[in-house]
């Protein structure tokens, strides 16, 4: 299976070679060229396997050029060695009335360790199948989760560095811990003045600078991107609706063959656009819920078609999802139009209008597929505490945001809540739900208080924070991240 721009530049690469890139030269994103198909049979099989094998089963039908023993191995080194702490690794939760998919028992506690412990393999693999001799330099803007995932999952890997942006001041105080306390040789974390759009734009420009990826191609570095961007960092969420499936299938929650949906909590519009494709595949999806908080430029847009991110910016209590503009957004309009020109022109029109309108027709069969709903934080507030009080379930609020939603939908049939990080990780705004006093007290004394009340533990990761040692704590402009980027590519020794 080959790989094409969704801005229609001709190019036509392995999905080893699209891993690698990240971003294709025209400034699009990689998609594949066809779209795999499975049926029920397929579906059923997954039934009985780990999540591991599932996974192998999923990758194989997108990374065409990589071996069964290639994925394998990657599956094994991302998934294994006890880095999760549910064997399950993605285990869903019946309750009452909706399924809870939980996808953070990674070692980072959010759904991203579900990609970003496996991107880094799959590129490690990449690099030897196409004989890149070329340091890798793998650039990272991220809302909150991104980040600590990316540079865990990276840290140490061998012809790789990982430079992470974070918006300063637009994550939780875990969060921020999380990545300024990040050992490696070859990391990097750097706070960035202004929201998430200021670094992911930024990041983004570096990658369409031609002359910066000369210069650095001189030196014998190249970039690439960990962001949902990278067609690696897409696809191994494509396994987890598969894998949602089967285990509601083993719950007998559904019969074979019967449609679910699935409401997922959305900034950047990787996650769901996962599930598109699961859905694309041959997946009984009935629909993906897309769910947003005050920063609700994605309901509007499967709303009305009209594309506009010339508002308000909003810090809310989900900062994961504090972003207008969604970059995965784009390859969902490419499958949808198979017009790779169409598609460049909205984006330019984003870039230099902040707006864009895809029109009826190409509306009308976004709606068949997405519905869309989204909830501000005295809302996400209470849905936290409401889901404690009728199931003892301790949501965070980016999963409270989804809850919500799935609550508001009408006609969707068996329904899975996609819950992407853990509560603790926001424990702050999730104490503050449940009406306990957090005033004075720090995130340590907040974590103790939460595990008073969740029948999870605190995840080791988070506990081992408390005493670690600041290792970044650099500030800058988002004009100066190129000139940061640059240097740490050149002069950084592993």
């Amino acid at each position: 299976m080959k790989y094409i721009s969704t801005r229609g530049n001709n190019q036509k690469i392995t999905s080893a070679e699209a891993i690698i890139k990240g971003l294709a030269d025209d400034g699009g994103l990689f998609v594949p060229e066809e779209m795999p198909k499975v049926d029920m049979d397929f579906i059923e099989g997954l039934r009985n396997l780990s999540y591991q094998e599932r996974a192998v089963m999923v990758l194989k039908q997108f990374l065409t050029d990589y071996t069964q023993e290639d994925l394998e191995g990657c599956v094994e080194r991302a998934y294994g060695n006890g880095k999760f702490d549910n064997k399950d690794i993605a285990p869903v939760k019946a309750l009452k009335d909706v399924s809870v998919l939980e996808l953070w028992h990674g070692p980072t506690s959010a759904f991203k360790d579900m990609a970003l412990q496996l991107l880094p393999q799959l590129l490690s693999t990449a690099l030897g199948k196409t004989g890149e001799k070329n340091e890798v330099v793998i650039l990272v803007a991220t809302s909150g989760d991104t980040g600590k995932a990316a540079l865990e999952g990276f840290r140490d890997v061998p012809q790789t560095k990982i430079m992470v942006f974070y918006p300063d001041n637009g994550v939780s105080r875990i969060q921020r811990l999380q990545m300024v306390t990040q050992k490696g040789g070859n990391v990097s974390v750097i706070a960035v003045k202004g929201n998430f759009d200021d670094a992911q734009s930024g990041v983004k420009a570096i990658f369409s600078n031609q002359g910066i990826k000369a210069q650095l191609m001189e030196k014998g570095v190249s970039l690439s991107s960990a962001n949902s961007i990278n067609w690696g960092r897409l696809v191994p969420q494509i396994v987890y609706y598969f894998s949602a499936y089967a285990d509601l299938l083993n719950k007998d929650r559904i019969k074979a063959g019967d449609k679910i949906s699935f409401v997922v909590p959305t900034g950047n519009f990787g996650d769901i656009l996962a599930g598109y494709y699961a859905m694309a595949m041959g997946l009984p999806v009935n629909k993906l819920v897309c769910a947003s908080n005050s920063n609700n430029v994605l309901t509007d847009f499967l709303t009305t078609g009209i594309y506009d991110r010339n508002r308000a910016f909003y810090k809310t209590i989900s900062p994961s999802m504090d972003i207008l503009i969604s970059s995965n957004l784009e390859r969902l309009l490419y499958h949808i139009t198979g017009d790779a020109n169409k598609v460049a022109g909205w984006m330019q029109q984003l870039a230099e209008e902040g707006c864009y309108n895809v029109g009826p027709e190409v509306l009308d069969k976004i709606k068949a597929v997405f519905a869309a709903d989204w909830s501000d934080d005295e809302a996400t507030g209470k849905q936290i505490a409401d889901e404690y009080s009728k199931e003892k379930y301790v949501a965070d609020p980016h999963t409270a945001v989804a809850w919500r939603a799935a609550e508001k939908a009408s006609g969707i049939g068996e329904t899975v809540v996609v819950s992407t990080a853990s509560p603790y990780k926001f424990n702050e705004s999730v104490l503050n739900a449940l009406g306990h006093d957090i005033n004075g007290k720090d995130e340590f004394t907040l974590l103790d208080e939460l595990a008073r009340v969740n029948t999870d533990g605190i995840p080791a990761g988070l506990a081992g924070l408390k005493g670690a040692d600041i290792l970044h704590s650099r500030v800058v402009d988002k004009n100066e991240m190129k000139n940061v980027v640059f240097d740490f590519s050149i002069n950084t020794k592993q």
